[in-house]
């Protein structure tokens, strides 16, 4: 399949998204698609699939001009979108999401399981998967999730695959699995348009990369011929220096301590502290027990034994909200479900775990409200046309923007990022990269948990490697190195 995206032009009420677009799919190519969290992506691909229409400009498809009524009728005639934030069915089994809308049937209505259970057992071996078809969906974590919509998408035959952040929330080894899918469907022609912020993604997997920068696509070129600061400075207007920023705050006293923390399930006996001003990274491989660390700690998870100590003082938590009055705060992995009430506007997300801050005798000042969030909004660069938009009109990494808002309006004295810049651009990376060595030189300790090693590293004060549940090593900066994290995450010893 041929397409051809032509001078696409899309606005949302005064919003003007796309400002003209031009983008060619080839056949059998993985074509990388670029760009700043707001850059327009996203709302390219959905105009693409049906979901959402342009106001002008021209959409081809194998020479002729086409346009898709909904998603739906897109995938029928070959094209698949694998979105970044996932459509599941939590309450769901793996099967029934798997086939769901798709169901084999015979010619009495009944429908075929043990069919199904096949095609679905066939497809995880042939991907290198190993999830219960049984399991519900609500009980896999998001990386498990991402590889049963990657499957969904494998079985509906499709021409084009649309792979939106694939990678954000996979392992190494996934990882692997998904690129050698990825070639195996461009061998047969198959057409992979992918949106990631992986550089090294990009330049291992893709043939070509087209740039686009606030709303206008910039540049395409084979992968081959250009690098990674040329891209980066199509994607962001300039030169991106100094990556990683050097964060050089002295340490102050323990601020924070967990003693023999344990869950009787996933994790036992972990213990660490943390400094003011210090960033305490947390490593180790998906399920290796990181996340359910920090959800005992903030107290969404219950705990079977383990104290917490803040300035010396043992704290009592057994909520999110008595996390919250002590001063911790929680970005989590999946802000979706988790940290944001995606109808609710940016002014009423970021201004949640503070509202007390506005209120007098039961009524809020909505001016101190609104002028509150309106600062953090300008502070963190969140791209919005107002701070009373619902927060799920912003692109992915705008809404992980608004997250870290709220936390870093709350105050928090003890602040737990999960994945913090998980679907993020580069640009937006480094902001928040900022972010956190403002809020440690302002004497915050931050526990970061990062997949992304390089993250980890760049970071870091010190880091935690987590290996099964159990403390496998702990290193200072000057000790970090990538080989040296995968040997304790594996089970090794450094």
């Amino acid at each position: 399949m041929k397409i051809q995206m032509k001078d696409i032009v899309k606005s949302f009420g005064s919003n003007k998204v796309l400002l003209g677009v031009n983008i060619d799919i080839k056949s059998g190519e993985v074509h990388a698609l670029m760009g700043e969290n707001g850059a327009g992506k996203s709302t390219l691909m959905n105009i693409l699939t049906g979901l959402h229409k342009y106001d002008s400009g021209t959409v081809i498809i194998n020479g002729e001009e086409r346009t898709f009524e909904n998603p739906k009728r897109a995938e029928e005639e070959g094209i698949s979108f694998i979105h970044q934030e996932m459509i599941t069915w939590p309450d769901l089994t793996v099967l029934e999401n798997l086939f769901m809308g798709r169901e084999k049937k015979t010619s009495w209505g009944w429908i075929k399981t043990k069919e199904m259970r096949e095609i679905a057992r066939e497809l995880f071996k042939e991907l290198g998967v190993n999830i219960e078809l049984d399991r519900g969906m609500r009980t896999l974590s998001v990386g498990q999730q991402q590889l049963v919509e990657i499957a969904k998408s494998l079985m509906s035959n499709a021409e084009v695959i649309i792979m939106d952040e694939p990678t954000a929330a996979l392992t190494d080894r996934e990882i692997k699995v998904l690129f050698t899918t990825i070639e195996k469907l461009a061998a047969k022609n198959v057409a992979i348009i992918y949106i990631s912020h992986r550089m090294e993604e990009i330049f291992a997997i893709s043939d070509r990369i087209t740039v686009m920068r606030d709303g206008i696509s910039v540049d395409t070129k084979p992968t081959n011929e250009t690098d990674k600061d040329e891209v980066v400075r199509k994607m962001v207007g300039r030169d991106l220096e100094d990556y990683y920023p050097n964060i050089e705050t002295e340490n102050g006293n323990v601020l924070f301590e967990v003693k023999d923390l344990s869950d009787g399930k996933v994790y036992e006996n972990i213990n660490f502290h943390v400094h003011q001003g210090e960033i305490l990274g947390f490593s180790g491989l998906m399920g290796a027990g990181r996340t359910e660390i920090m959800r005992g700690i903030f107290g969404i998870d219950k705990l079977t034994s383990g104290q917490l100590f803040l300035d010396d003082e043992k704290i009592d938590v057994k909520s999110p909200s008595d996390a919250i009055r002590q001063g911790i705060g929680f970005l989590t992995e999946n802000r979706k479900e988790e940290g944001l009430i995606l109808d609710d506007s940016l002014i009423g997300n970021i201004s949640l775990p503070s509202i007390e801050e506005f209120s007098r005798s039961g009524w809020i000042n909505t001016k101190e409200e609104k002028d509150f969030a309106e600062l953090l909004i300008k502070r963190l660069t969140v791209k919005t046309v107002s701070g009373d938009v619902p927060v799920k009109t912003l692109s992915g990494g705008n809404q992980q923007k608004v997250v870290l808002a709220k936390w870093i309006g709350a105050g928090s004295r003890v602040l737990i990022l999960d994945e913090p810049t998980r679907g993020v651009d580069v640009g937006a990376k480094r902001e928040i990269y900022m972010l956190m060595k403002e809020l440690a030189e302002r004497g915050v300790g931050i526990i970061m948990v990062s997949s992304d090693l390089p993250e980890i590293i760049g970071i870091s004060d010190r880091v935690i490697v987590i290996h099964e549940g159990h403390i496998a090593g702990e290193m200072d900066k000057a000790d970090l190195s990538e080989e040296k994290i995968m040997t304790l995450a594996t089970g090794g010893y450094k």
